[in-house]
């Protein structure tokens, strides 16, 4: 898990505590605000469908901006150098721009509340119910992770006691999403979005500046680390060592397209924010929109992680009490005026409270509208499942609470995080991909998909590669095999179960498979729309492009 160097207090004065305050009123102030907007239960959990591109596309990448990945990438720069962009150029990228362009149109012209609803209709009830466990039970782990994760960072920086951390934050996302529901999460997710920027920016130009800019960073990296620590992919050959423990393969395949495409869409965490759109167009631009600063925040925790490297000489060190994910911290400390440490504070507090809030609020939509309303009660009136909604947010804050102290027992926060996601979201992904594309996939191929994909990724992670079958140099390694260990199951016993299973009726699959289109697809384009630079097509693929070229100056 994170842990940083004991002793390690930020100088922080009435100042900093001020812009905190301030910043937690306003995110209460969002909160009751958006309660005005809340008369209905899709009010509640989809913002009413109603809200602008740009919104949602912000939400959709704060969402996913956690402290953990702050902290956590920028230590990953500062121990493996400028690989760290490939879990944004090939991890992320692409796959936002699949599921913006391929996968939006299904699931927005459906009219599905959630994720695993979109497998009610395309599969049957066991794959519904199965999808919709599985998701709420990682929904309530990775949020646990935000919380115990800035339970330690709060401890170690502001010297607050952990439970302190975590009731308090707990408390205020609670606050804000019970009262204002997905429209307040998301509103706040925006703000919190430039709060996290405004923490980065200032690290980020006054730690070059310590170090003589770009030019004298990677002069003192190339003479202490040698020049494989400024390339994004030397020494990734088959059967070459790296300290990334993954060569091009395992790269390209169990992070740029098994762990990425499962993660981003299917995670309903993030699709959720696409599904509060206003409409197709809007929903369709939400991870395209996204994508573009998702491409640049790259850099904002890689730098950071590089000086630390250089301004930090024993970090990470063998004997030294320094590890990696001080990296952030450290220059925090030592780089940063009061004042705007206070915003560096509030910043990483607010990426905490973002990626719980979405966790949070996605975990009651599914457990309300997917578990209870489906299974448990079913038929009630609409106020009903409002009311339950707003207890089932306070339900899963309490649960996020006891999972924050489970996530205590993992050694590291990225790798616990892959480990989740090749668990949960990549047998999901198979199941989807190949329902989407593949007409002849019967109702029951999608249950034993996800059964024999979670297993086939479990087997691998704690048999396999923990007992040491085969070797595997590291967790990141092993989690990034594990992905593609449960796709290539997971899609084998889809294809066997269907062979010898009843497809779904062809008249049932109307905009549920890749080349059919429902009523929902058929709507006009709102008034502006359709110029030029919103079209979905040159959003997604302009991002494609520039985040290749992002990888020249870092490929030789």
């Amino acid at each position: 898990m994170i842990t940083l160097a004991a002793g390690l207090r930020l100088p922080t004065n009435g100042l900093d505590y001020a812009i905190l305050a301030i910043y937690f009123v306003v995110v209460l102030g969002i909160g009751f605000a958006a309660r005005r907007s809340v008369k209905t239960s899709l009010d509640f959990f989809l913002s009413g469908r109603s809200l602008p591109a740009w919104v949602t596309g912000l939400a959709f990448v704060a969402a996913n901006l956690g402290a953990t990945e702050i902290l956590g990438m920028a230590a990953t720069g500062a121990q493996y150098g400028v690989a760290v962009v490939h879990w944004y150029w090939i991890g992320a990228i692409p796959a936002m721009v699949f599921l913006g362009l391929v996968m939006m149109p299904f699931y927005y012209g459906s009219r599905v509340r959630s994720v695993p609803e979109f497998l009610l209709q395309r599969f049957d009830k066991s794959a519904h119910l199965l999808s919709s466990v599985l998701f709420a039970f990682a929904a309530i782990l990775i949020a646990g992770v935000n919380l115990y994760a800035l339970s330690i960072v709060v401890e170690a920086l502001l010297g607050w006691p952990q439970w302190v951390a975590i009731v308090v934050a707990g408390l205020f996302v609670l606050a804000y999403i019970t009262v204002g529901g997905l429209s307040s999460a998301i509103y706040n997710e925006v703000l919190q979005f430039f709060v996290i920027l405004a923490a980065l920016i200032p690290i980020c130009v006054i730690g070059l500046k310590r170090v003589g800019g770009w030019d004298g960073l990677s002069g003192t990296l190339e003479k202490k680390y040698g020049h494989s620590f400024l390339t994004a992919w030397d020494g990734t050959g088959i059967g070459e060592p790296n300290a990334l423990g993954a060569n091009w393969l395992t790269i390209i395949l169990g992070l740029g397209f098994v762990l990425s495409f499962g993660y981003w869409t299917t995670n309903f965490a993030e699709v959720q924010r696409a599904l509060s759109a206003k409409n197709l167009s809007a929903a369709q631009r939400t991870p395209l929109i996204a994508a573009y600063p998702k491409m640049f925040i790259a850099f904002l925790v890689m730098i950071p992680g590089l000086v630390a490297a250089v301004v930090v000489p024993r970090i990470g060190q063998e004997g030294s009490d320094l590890t990696y994910n001080d990296a952030i911290p450290l220059l925090m400390r030592d780089l940063l005026p009061n004042g705007v440490l206070g915003i560096a504070v509030t910043g990483l507090l607010a990426a905490f409270m973002a990626g719980m809030a979405a966790n949070v609020s996605s975990f009651n939509t599914v457990f309300t509208s997917d578990i209870w309303a489906k299974y448990v009660r079913p038929g009630r009136e609409d106020r009903y499942y409002l009311r339950f909604g707003r207890l089932v947010t306070a339900v899963g804050v309490l649960c996020s609470i006891g999972t924050a102290f489970l996530a205590a027992t993992f050694n590291n926060i990225m790798g616990y995080l892959q480990t989740l996601f090749s668990f949960f979201n990549v047998p999901m992904f198979v199941v989807f991909i190949i329902g989407m594309f593949w007409k002849r996939a019967s109702m029951k191929s999608g249950v034993w998909g996800l059964v024999a994909g979670t297993t086939a990724a479990m087997v691998n992670y704690f048999w396999i590669y923990k007992q040491g079958i085969i070797a595997i140099p590291t967790d990141q390694g092993a989690n990034f095999v594990s992905a593609i260990v449960a796709f290539v199951v997971g899609a084998v016993v889809m294809v066997a179960v269907t062979l010898f299973t009843k497809p779904r009726p062809a008249a049932e699959l109307a905009g549920l498979v890749y080349g059919t289109r429902s009523p929902g697809l058929e709507e006009p384009p709102a008034k502006g729309d359709d110029a030029w630079y919103r079209k979905p097509a040159l959003l997604g693929w302009g991002a494609i492009i520039l985040a290749a070229l992002c990888y020249v100056p870092y490929s030789f």
